[in-house]
């Protein structure tokens, strides 16, 4: 069964461009290892930067393939350098019954 999972990535100083340009190969890379399904992913801004990105995995093994695919390792290894990840917990439209964000 798929896993649809929302992901934060919270730009470290001076790198939101370089995330911002990290997430058009994201959905790819994943699309072209197997690990994620044809449904396209949302990606949008909170007020203070941080990316969120909702998308889908085709199943609870894909996502563990993921940590053991050298492809994928090396895209997380960038974004490592650019972002850091946070719970969506941590992100303050969250905590909001209608969170709004800006749509990247």
């Amino acid at each position: 069964m798929s896993r649809i999972v929302i992901a934060c990535y919270k730009p470290k100083p001076g790198k939101t461009q370089a995330l911002r340009e990290l997430m058009k190969e994201h959905l790819p890379i994943l699309s072209s290892q197997g690990l994620v399904t044809d449904r396209e992913s949302i990606i949008m801004e909170a007020q203070d930067g941080t990316v969120v990105e909702v998308f889908e995995w085709r199943s609870s093994e894909a996502i563990e393939a993921a940590h053991t695919n050298p492809v994928v390792q090396t895209i997380w290894q960038r974004y490592a350098e650019v972002c850091d990840y946070i719970p969506v917990a941590d992100v303050a439209e969250a905590a909001q019954l209608f969170s709004e964000f800006t749509p990247l």
